[in-house]
């Protein structure tokens, strides 16, 4: 009887647990196209019980588990996936996986951007490129001429961008506007940019389309980004044959000061050197900045400084006589920032800048004395919700205060104005795939001087073909307050309007990269005015338009040991009517054709690095009165070569010799002609040429830290 039991018992056991495990779960895995994903690991979540799915997606497998079960699906490079149910139920599934998410390896939104920096993914250039380029002279702006979408106007050394003049680009360092980001300047004699290379960590350059954070610019905008930590403890001394220069860096525990002052002569070099403009008195300068960092419990904040006084005395032709302009600059710059980490992935950046400059320039018989201060407050906040997700928005106002007094002859007059500039901000960047991208955002800014609010929207889409290529397009709206020359005299000018345009292609494996990018710029309530020179009583509207539409086209290749190149090439096409011109023509600083080829190459034996870069660009279109035709007549081709070597006297000496325009090529900006006619009934006409036909510099640079490897050749 027990016996009989037992063996009932047994087998009831039996056929229950056998039921039990019959419990099937089967169905099919594909990604979003509804393609097979084959080798997903699928299993029921705590135990055991799984399957590999086969070459059609499929998979099949049994257990004895019971009630509500978790069905996990994962495969490398997609998102993991669970489905809660009822085992029973998990039977003839349509599991689709969504690509997983890389940020390394995701699309770029790079239209009408050029990056140089190690913090930036999208990096085509590096801050060793930016100021190593032959003929740079340690200059940024000369650097960023060679790149597409540029215009090289020598005898103004400002940035021209796609059709825009030099008012039309605005420098921002660290986020804040820079008001006065060049040496001061007069007529047909270049100037510089303020800023010394070494203290940037990054540069941002954009030919267009640009985010909706910066305003107040029609074409471009250089974002540069001071050093959020100094390197160890050193000093530099620079000899130079233009002057002298030295730089001290201290680190404490949790903070640093970087100090940097340089003085600049060129009267003994222009004593040796030909000129094609009679100096009676040099260019001189003293200049001085200072970088101080501390890292706060949650945050950083930067304090950055410069101050740098200029003068000289240039005698120009005027009219078969001579005309002497003398020129003293006072400029101070002050910029303080503070980034904080809000905690869950919230964080505040906020800042404040000020910026002080004075003129006093004197003209034979008359005499200008201005002064200009300007400050930017900002404050932003960006959240980053997910790794597809990324908000910032924030609010800013900038201030504009100037005043001048003219004095001559005739009378003396006093132009000046006030404006200010409050704007508000919205930006997302999304991740739709790891392919697709888009950058969104609308910037509205109430002018307070034209008594007008306006809105700016901006978006960029990007799009990634396979691993190496990538498109990209952008559309924006930009506005940009009229500039200071007319403002003193008219301040019911509103702002002048661009629409940007933007197909951007980009190849890049290993260490070839190669960017395409064509663009269309139409150009609203330009401004104009009457007269052959700006006065108090011209007659300013804004009635001007224009366009400018065109193709740049970038390669690099560094695959060769131990050089280095790059070729840029630019076509443009830009008419506009815009200040005193009578009719729509291409502006007189608008080149069709520009061409850079820069080349960088280290021979080890010789410790040197040597480089040479080769500038291109059409004649360039000019007026000349004695035809009937406005703007009609072009300069001849330019050319110049340009040479630089450094050699490592040792790991912490360098010495360095730069020449630009090798050749000795006599390129002509332009003419510029008499106000007059002669007997004849002609005008007479002035060529437009650089200050010399060749440039030479030599400088001894000499390093003094614990590190004996570190040296200046980023900073040359």
């Amino acid at each position: 009887m027990n016996f009989k039991y037992y063996l009932f018992l047994f087998v009831f056991i039996f056929i229950t647990k056998s039921s039990f495990a019959q419990q099937e779960i089967s169905g099919v895995v594909t990604d979003k196209k509804e393609q097979p994903i084959a080798g997903a690991n699928i299993y029921l979540k705590g135990t055991y019980d799984g399957a590999i799915s086969d070459e059609n997606g499929r998979f099949n497998f049994t257990s004895e588990e019971t009630g509500i079960q978790t069905l996990v699906i994962s495969f490398l490079s997609f998102e993991t996936k669970e489905i809660s149910a009822e085992i029973n139920s998990l039977k003839n599934l349509q599991i689709q996986l969504k690509e997983k998410f890389d940020a390394l390896g995701a699309v770029m939104i790079n239209a009408g951007n050029f990056e140089a920096g190690s913090t930036s993914e999208a990096s085509v250039l590096k801050p060793l490129d930016i100021v190593t380029t032959a003929g740079s002279v340690g200059n940024i702006i000369a650097a960023l001429e060679t790149l597409p979408g540029t215009q090289s106007v020598g005898e103004n050394g400002r940035l021209f961008v796609r059709g825009g003049d030099a008012t039309e680009t605005q420098t921002f360092v660290d986020g804040l506007r820079v008001a006065q980001p060049y040496n001061a300047s007069v007529q047909n004699v270049p100037s510089r940019g303020r800023f010394s290379p070494y203290l940037f960590k990054g540069m941002s350059f954009s030919t267009g389309g640009y985010s909706a954070e910066y305003g107040n610019a029609l074409s471009s905008i250089l974002v540069m980004d001071t050093q959020d930590e100094a390197e160890e403890d050193n000093t530099e001394l620079s000899f130079m044959s233009l002057g002298l220069g030295i730089g001290k860096t201290k680190n404490w525990e949790k903070s640093s000061i970087t100090l940097n002052a340089n003085y600049t002569n060129l009267g003994p070099y222009q004593s040796l050197i030909d000129q094609n403009i009679t100096f009676d008195k040099a260019f001189q300068s003293i200049a001085g900045e200072v970088v101080y960092r501390n890292q706060l419990k949650n945050g950083l904040l930067k304090v950055y400084t410069a101050y740098d006084y200029t003068s000289f005395n240039v005698n120009q032709p005027k009219d078969g006589t001579r005309r002497q302009v003398n020129l003293k600059n006072y400029n101070f710059y002050l910029n303080s920032t503070y980034d904080h980490s809000l905690g869950n992935k919230w964080h505040l950046f906020s800042g404040i800048s000020y910026g002080n400059s004075q003129n006093e320039i004197d003209l034979d018989t008359e005499a200008i004395d201005d002064i200009e201060n300007s400050f930017h407050l900002k404050a932003k906040l960006s959240k980053k919700f997910s790794d597809k997700i990324k908000l910032n928005f924030g609010v800013e106002y900038f201030n504009t205060d100037f005043d001048q007094s003219y004095f001559s002859e005739d009378g003396n007059y006093n132009p000046n104005y006030t404006s200010g500039l409050f704007s508000v901000f919205s930006e997302a960047d999304v991740y739709f795939t790891q392919n697709l991208a888009a950058k969104v955002g609308v910037r509205a800014t109430q002018d307070a001087l034209a008594e007008e609010i306006f809105a700016s929207p901006r978006i960029s889409l990007a799009y990634k073909l396979d691993e190496n290529q990538q498109i990209s397009t952008a559309f924006g709206s930009f506005k940009q307050q009229t500039s200071q020359e007319y403002l003193k005299f008219n301040q019911d000018l509103f702002q002048q309007k661009a629409t940007h345009y933007i197909l951007n292609y980009q190849y890049s494996k290993a260490s070839k990269t190669l960017r395409a990018e064509a663009y269309f710029k139409k150009y609203r309530d330009l401004l104009t005015y009457t007269g052959k020179e700006i006065t108090y009583n011209s007659n300013f509207s804004n009635s001007g338009s224009g366009y400018a539409k065109g193709i740049d086209i970038f390669w690099r290749d560094e695959h060769f040991k131990n050089l280095d190149y790059w070729i840029s090439y630019s076509f443009i096409d830009s008419e506009r009517r815009y200040r005193n011109y009578p009719t729509q023509v291409t502006p007189n600083f608008v080149a069709n054709h520009n061409l850079s080829i820069v080349s960088k190459y280290w021979i080890q034996s010789l410790r040197s690095q040597v480089g040479f870069t080769y500038n291109f660009n059409s004649g360039r279109p000019y007026n000349d009165p004695n035809t009937s035709n406005f703007m009609a007549a072009k300069t001849k081709f330019y050319h110049s070569l340009n040479f630089n070597w450094a050699y490592l006297v040792s790991k912490q000496q360098i010495l360095y010799v730069s020449i630009s325009n090798v050749l000795g090529t006599e390129n002509i900006f332009g003419y510029e002609y008499s106000d007059y006619p002669n007997a004849s009934g002609r005008y007479a006409a002035t060529a437009v040429r650089p200050t010399a036909d060749r440039f030479f510099f030599v400088g001894f640079f000499w390093t003094i830290s614990d590190n004996k490897n570190r040296n200046q050749l980023d900073q040359l």
